[in-house]
């Protein structure tokens, strides 16, 4: 069967908005009526929300959607279930595990959260401690993760876990899917320096996971993981905005309405913020590029490396920018946020909420040495526990 061209793809666009009116259809129907069309994400494939066509096309239908006033499924409150779970299920799922969840995943019905950092292991990730011990065709999971988005919002969660304590870090880990409304998930708010508590702590004890929403191997989680992890830092870093969009628009349009804050100094500053935005933005599009022809790779690391380090720099230029109104922080009641929304607030939340890019996702550090090993081909850095069982590490 021939993929479809972007001929083909207009139709189909145009089919979709005749027989389900944005205007006078429910939207979950019209985005589940989107989905069941393959034109959700068209490079997945058929029957399961895709036409196996290229990924390049997608803004065909996107385009011809937007111009018709169609309801999208709000992917940022969503995000890591696009941008994490999904890729992760189609890459290493069954078939079962594909029909089950792909579709209530992308139409939104069901949130998704991230069950992988924990407290004890730091930026170490496969330092791990979570257990998963097999109990028949179950597996039984206790242990506490943090730095949880949207677990209070969240009905599934991709979670690593250790399987096997006696083999190094890396080949004892395995991957599932776990039910958030299992009796046994507690999830605690976790307030942050903005006042609000979008993170949270999740304590699992005695959770039990039928082995049929594992994903991948026993002991093979770490792989999987790195399909999760390359996708997470492309869609933090990586994703699509129009010029001057993200955190350099807002500091852009107090200089051009506010001229009477300009200072030679801030103007220099500016100027070479603003070009570094742009050379993100641009490096980002042909990342997306590259992305038609396989699974993201280690290139994603070094776009969440910038985008980190630019959000903070230019939230604090911001702070500058505005002298004393820069001081000014307009909201501390403590709130649960469904999603992070940079723009739409106050230059004293960009400032604060940035401090955390460089966390999550993966510490600029460790992406330090992921662009240096595995993108400039330097050598690793030494690793004296590379070859020793976990339950035998100092901790």
């Amino acid at each position: 069967m021939t993929a479809p061209d972007a001929a083909e793809l207009r139709r189909r666009t145009r089919e979709l908005l005749a027989a389900h009116p944005p205007a006078t259809t429910d939207r979950t129907d019209f985005l589940k009526a989107r989905f069941d069309a393959g034109l959700a994400w068209v490079h997945y494939p058929v029957g399961l929300g895709g036409l196996d066509a290229p990924r390049s096309l997608q803004p065909v239908v996107d385009a011809g959607l937007a111009a018709a006033d169609a309801p999208d499924n709000d992917p940022r409150r969503i995000g890591i279930g696009l941008g994490m779970a999904a890729p992760t299920i189609l890459g290493f799922g069954t078939d079962e595990q594909k029909e089950r969840f792909l579709r209530p995943l992308w139409v939104g019905e069901e949130v998704w959260c991230q069950l992988f950092s924990e407290p004890g292991a730091g930026s170490d990730l496969a330092a791990l401690g979570t257990r998963a011990v097999r109990d028949g065709e179950d597996w039984v999971v206790d242990g506490q993760k943090v730095w949880t988005s949207s677990a209070h919002l969240a009905r599934w969660a991709i979670l690593i876990a250790r399987t096997d304590p006696d083999v190094p870090k890396h080949r004892g880990i395995s991957y599932f899917i776990c039910d958030m409304t299992d009796p046994g998930v507690e999830v605690r708010p976790l307030r942050q320096i903005t006042g609000e508590a979008e993170f949270n702590e999740v304590f699992l004890t005695g959770v039990r996971i039928p082995d049929s929403r594992r994903l991948g191997a026993v002991g093979e989680g770490w792989k999987v993981a790195q399909t999760t992890l390359m996708n997470e830092r492309v869609s933090i870093g990586g994703s699509r905005i129009p010029r001057e969009g993200g955190m350099i628009g807002p500091v852009a349009r107090t200089w051009r309405e506010r001229p009477e804050l300009r200072t030679h100094d801030l103007h220099q500053r500016l100027l070479t913020l603003w070009v570094e935005a742009e050379v993100a933005r641009l490096t980002g599009e042909r990342l997306r590029q590259q992305l038609v022809a396989g699974q993201p790779g280690p290139e994603g690391s070094g776009m969440k490396l910038a985008f980190a380090r630019l959000n903070q720099e230019i939230s604090g230029l911001e702070v500058e920018l505005l002298g004393d109104q820069g001081l000014l922080y307009s909201e501390w009641t403590m709130r649960r946020p469904e999603l992070v929304d940079f723009t739409g607030r106050d230059a004293g939340y960009r400032y604060l909420r940035s401090k955390g890019n460089s966390i999550e996702g993966g510490t600029s550090e460790v992406l330090l040495n992921i662009v240096a090993e595995r993108v400039l081909g330097l050598p690793s850095e030494p690793r004296n526990d590379k070859d020793v069982a976990w339950k035998d590490l100092s901790r």
